[in-house]
């Protein structure tokens, strides 16, 4: 399954989607903090989400997978 994974090691701050929405390429889909700033992670495929792997407060490494499409 295609997934979209971290840019880099910070803390969910806000999932913007949730399973069964359909996310297009470039859309928003997680906000991370990292360093006191929040970046928004983009999805750089577009697919139905299967599966949210992240929780908000979580903390995650760079390449862990947030979202698994379909």
């Amino acid at each position: 399954m295609p997934t979209v994974t971290s840019p880099m090691a910070g803390t969910v701050a806000h999932v913007l989607v949730q399973r069964g929405d359909t996310v297009q390429v470039g859309q928003d889909v997680v906000i991370l903090e990292s360093m006191k700033m929040e970046i928004a992670v983009q999805a750089d495929i577009g697919g139905r989400v299967r599966a949210v792997k992240v929780n908000t407060g979580e903390f995650v490494d760079e390449g862990s997978d947030l979202l698994e499409l379909e």
